[in-house]
């Protein structure tokens, strides 16, 4: 999870970030070393969460507008999004490295063990936040106007767990853009885009639903060393019930956006597989015993995201006529 309400009062190794002398290969290789850590600070993999539904936002728009799939805009979306989501979670690794210190379950991360230092990290986070606003301006003004407002989210998560015992909430909204911003990029208007809206509210609450469940690992360090979260102010029971509740209304949404979108039975059986998932993380994870908790996180809601986007592709392109 988290960040602390008085940081400064935290200690934390520093990694020596001085340049070191040596030959040019040695010198290479330390880059690589620095890249590949990097990448295993922001969790580049766990992309597989978010990109699945900005792709079913862009296909759907694609579909009604024509047709046709536009591959420019694929990449870019692509691009966009693994930049926004390398830029948020180098961010937010920054500015929770000093509780991570603190937190056994995270002393581990990089920039904790000073596999990565604190400069490379705000350098791949500049660099990654360049990249989304450079994608965003190549997909179409709209989209690079808004690209600042899509960042905010971004940033504010970290802070929130300072301040509101409700995080998980902001991070949904974080997560809620992609579909939003996959639409206007392939429509460059905000005319017609429901859709992507009623998917935004599903994705925001489906993560913001598993956040509740991930974060209940830290409730007890969490209120020891105050760090806000509903785990920790509430109870594990509570947030594991907030979090069936957000998933009941993340699948209505989800049944709501193929009916609004005009898909059939390809999707619907998406759905079923997606409801075996969420009743799978539910009923793995219990106040008691939360063992299971990167089971849930990572291989169900891994399966989520990609089961709905196949079938809906499938549906896209056999039913609705969507053509490369």
């Amino acid at each position: 999870m988290a960040t602390t309400n008085n940081p400064r009062d935290l200690a934390l190794p520093v990694a020596d970030s001085s340049p070191s002398s040596g030959s040019a290969p040695a010198e290479s290789a330390r880059s690589g070393t620095r890249v590949r850590a990097f990448l295993k600070l922001v969790a580049v993999e766990h992309s597989v969460f978010a990109l699945p539904f900005a792709f079913l936002s862009a296909l759907a728009a694609m579909q009604i507008n024509g047709g046709r799939v536009r591959w420019l805009d694929l990449l870019l979306i692509t691009v966009a999004m693994v930049g926004a989501r390398t830029f948020a979670m180098a961010a937010n690794r920054i500015l929770d490295r000093k509780i991570d210190a603190r937190n056994p379950r995270t002393a581990g991360r990089e920039l904790v063990t000073g596999a990565v230092s604190v400069r490379t990290a705000w350098t791949g986070a500049a660099v990654a936040l360049v990249v989304f606003l450079v994608a965003a301006a190549l997909l179409n003004p709209l989209c690079l106007v808004l690209a600042p407002l899509a960042a905010v989210p971004l940033v504010v998560y970290p802070y929130a767990k300072r301040f509101t015992n409700w995080p998980h909430a902001i991070l949904g909204i974080a997560q809620a853009v992609g579909p939003v911003g996959a639409w206007l990029a392939v429509t460059g208007t905000l005319d017609g885009s429901g859709p992507a809206w009623l998917l935004g509210a599903a994705v925001g609450l489906w993560i913001g639903g598993f956040d509740l469940i991930y974060a209940c690992q830290d409730s007890e360090i969490d209120r020891e060393i105050g760090v806000h979260s509903v785990p920790a102010r509430y109870g594990r029971r509570f947030a594991l019930h907030a979090s069936t509740v957000a998933h009941v209304v993340t699948f209505a949404l989800f049944i709501w956006f193929g009916a609004v979108i005009g898909l059939g039975w390809l999707w619907w059986i998406g759905l079923a597989l997606t409801a075996v998932a969420f009743a799978y993380q539910h009923l793995v994870v219990t106040p008691t015993d939360l063992s299971k908790v990167n089971r849930a996180f990572f291989t169900a809601n891994g399966f989520v995201g990609i089961a709905l986007f196949v079938f809906a592709l499938l549906d896209l392109v056999i039913r609705l006529g969507l053509r490369p």
